[in-house]
């Protein structure tokens, strides 16, 4: 027998008794996959979600979910097949969750049907139908922000995970009026209902962006960007000095939502933010990355049950001329682990570069694969680095299908066999206009790079290209991605 931790309101606990059979649910007609392992031999996918917006484009257009073909052998492929517009102007369509994924696998009557769409500036949260047409999602309702800060104070709604219990948890980084001491986490039920804060009171964090949760081991960490007063208006590093952006990890009780342990990661932990455990739920090892600082921070648990904290990887700033800084942050805006917790992959937004490397030892990671897919340091950009013998240099970043790269890497997506990684480049909007203006004026893309998973080595498919600059209504921004059937950023297993 075990128990399935059902997660209510301020962390309460309702236990449920479920038959286990060789150690995973007795039923195995739930979403998802019984292990990280057996994902890797799911289908191949053929459609990808992804979040396409309008908002501070000067675009009086909306946000919208653009479904894309990623099957080769579709003579559709590498196109946008649907797009479906939200009904409002302004929204920012950022990260998206599912209503029910693997840590649901046991439970029969659970259905990954539901992809949620909160939206960062507006604090909207959409749902949409992907289950009824996969291939042409529909929305199904909308979370008003007002019924939202009515019931909790919450806004900027940001990450969403399920819960074995049904309920939907989303981080959220301040209040109505952008402060960042108003952050906390959201719970809607499976009606998507909203039910409260899931963290106890007087427990929130001191900034709020991406978690993950990790059951066996009874412990939720989120991470820390900044006051949504500070961001939403682009990037000031003073802002950094005077305290509007984070530095920490908070440690959580799981389920009960009591903030047991904050970590200082200090200088060499600046703005952390997407926060993963590896993948085997047994493990009380995982990753975040510090994107101003470009550490990738390894945290783990200590023999007395506490945790802490270790750089992994660092990649060092490039000195510059011709840019607003003399020294330039690679920026670590997102980063994954693969399903068998063999290779974790990050994207330098600034530098231009995506990264693999192999985790076998999370001690000590070794570079594997290296590919650039723009940057600021482009070849024939006013940018040029400075190296230590004073000569100055410029990445070589390719065409694909006749196409200039635009922007940096920000957004990945792993294949669940982990040999194809899809990148999309934008990152948020006020931040696209201030480094990448060309963006808003052209338009995201998307790529998918070849990953070697034997030997190590990253190589651009050059048959994928999907333009968001050819839209039809004009250039839109492109951000995270989805797989109908979950994906390794998506799913956790308990």
């Amino acid at each position: 027998m075990a128990t399935d931790v059902a997660v209510l309101k301020h962390g309460e606990v309702a236990e449920k008794v479920m038959n286990q059979s060789n150690g995973h649910g007795c039923c195995k007609s739930g979403p998802g996959y019984a292990t990280p392992l057996d994902a890797m031999s799911g289908p191949k996918e053929t459609l990808l979600y992804v979040t396409a917006l309008y908002s501070g484009t000067g675009k009086e257009k909306p946000d919208y979910l653009a479904t894309v073909d990623v099957d080769p052998n579709s003579p559709t492929y590498s196109e946008v097949i649907h797009r479906l517009p939200v009904p409002y102007l302004g929204d920012e369509l950022h990260h998206s969750g599912w209503n029910s994924c693997s840590s649901c696998h046991g439970n029969p009557s659970a259905d990954r049907r539901y992809l949620i769409l909160p939206s960062l500036v507006s604090g909207r949260i959409y749902v949409f139908d992907t289950k009824t047409n996969s291939r042409s999602p529909s929305l199904h309702k909308v979370v008003e922000p007002e019924d939202i800060i009515s019931k909790t104070g919450l806004a900027y709604p940001h990450t969403t995970h399920c819960l074995a219990s049904g309920d939907i948890m989303i981080s959220c980084l301040g209040d109505k009026d952008g402060n960042a001491s108003g952050n906390g986490f959201l719970l809607l039920d499976s009606e998507f209902n909203v039910k409260g804060r899931w963290e106890k009171p007087g427990h929130s964090p001191l900034f709020g962006y991406d978690y993950w949760y990790q059951p066996r081991h009874k412990t939720m960490i989120s991470t820390s960007w900044g006051a949504p007063a500070a961001f939403t208006k682009g990037f000031n590093l003073q802002d950094v000095s005077d305290g509007f952006y984070g530095r920490h990890l908070h440690v959580y009780s799981w389920p009960e939502g009591e903030l047991r342990q904050t970590l200082d990661l200090g200088q060499s932990g600046l703005i952390p933010l997407e926060i993963r455990f590896l993948h085997d739920p047994s493990k009380d090892t995982g990753f975040v990355g510090c994107a101003l600082s470009s550490n990738m921070v390894r945290f783990f648990k200590t023999d007395d049950g506490s945790w802490s904290h270790e750089v992994a990887i660092s990649v060092e700033p490039l000195k510059v001329q011709n840019w607003i800084l003399p020294e330039m942050p690679g920026l670590i805006t997102d980063f994954l682990i693969s399903l068998d917790d063999r290779f974790l992959y990050f994207v330098n937004w600034l530098h231009g570069d995506i990264r693999q490397y192999n985790i076998e030892d999370p001690k000590n990671p070794v570079l594997k694969g290296q590919v650039w897919v723009g940057g600021l340091l482009w070849k024939g950009s006013s940018i040029v680095a400075i190296a230590e013998d004073g000569n100055t240099w410029q990445s070589e970043v390719p065409e694909v299908q006749g196409n200039k790269l635009r922007g940096g890497p920000q957004m990945i997506q792993l294949s669940l066999d982990g040999k194809r990684l899809y990148v999309t480049n934008s990152l948020f909007s006020a931040w696209d206009k201030q480094f990448y203006p060309e963006l808003l004026q052209k338009g995201s893309h998307m790529l998918q790079i070849d990953v070697d998973t034997e030997h190590g080595g990253l190589k651009i498919n050059p048959n994928f290209f999907v333009d968001f600059g050819a839209e039809p209504d004009g250039p839109s921004l492109a951000h995270e991605m989805r797989y109908p059937g979950g994906d390794c950023t998506s799913d956790i297993w308990i």
